[in-house]
């Protein structure tokens, strides 16, 4: 299955990032990154510089402290996001689940949701599509609500069901598919593409 360290080479960088991209807007000082990562202090330093030299990550004093946090001016930083989300936490779980989850054909995850930021409380975070297992879904989506301390909204849909109310331009799966995305499982513009109606 794919891997964060598929692409990035240093385990410590990948720890850094997955703390970071759980909470984008976050700001952590090295000690707390070193619990956080469970790696050596002089580890974490090493790879913060880098991420610096990089532009990755900003960095702001306070007393005597140095701050770290994501800078999301990065060139490549949409790119990380989604490689994270689909890598970690709920997404990783879904593809390692994949065969107990049912067939499924398309796994989205609203951009908000994939950047761990606040939405309406009637936003969908998750589209599913496929013959799903509901118990088992529902178990993954518990385990990551306790995490995230939020009530995660997740619609399932057949592909039947999909396709007829995407062809009949449904509002509210017009909604779901307007939001900016992370694609987890399926190809993008399959799931957007609008067969023409036989009439």
């Amino acid at each position: 299955m794919a891997d964060l360290s598929d692409f990035i080479l240093s385990k410590v960088r990948v720890k850094l990032l997955q703390v970071f991209f759980e909470q984008p807007t976050g700001m952590w000082y090295v000690r707390e990154l070193t619990r956080k990562t469970d790696e050596e202090i002089n580890a974490v330093r090493r790879e913060l510089d880098r991420m610096l030299t990089a532009s990755m990550v900003k960095m702001e004093e306070r007393g005597n402290r140095k701050y770290y946090f994501l800078n999301p001016a990065y060139d490549f930083y949409p790119e990380l996001m989604r490689l994270v989300a689909k890598t970690t936490g709920i997404g990783h779980e879904i593809k390692k689940n994949r065969k107990k989850l049912g067939t499924i054909k398309y796994v989205m995850f609203t951009g908000k949701f994939a950047k761990h930021e606040k939405r309406a409380n009637d936003e969908v975070d998750i589209l599913m599509v496929g013959d799903v297992v509901l118990p088992e879904l529902a178990a993954i989506v518990r385990t990551e609500e306790k995490l995230r301390g939020f009530e995660i909204n997740y619609t399932v849909m057949t592909e039947d069901e999909f396709m007829f109310r995407k062809q009949r331009r449904d509002p509210f799966l017009l909604g779901i598919l307007e939001l900016p995305r992370v694609m987890v499982i399926g190809e993008e513009e399959e799931m957007l593409e609008r067969k023409p109606t036989i009439q």
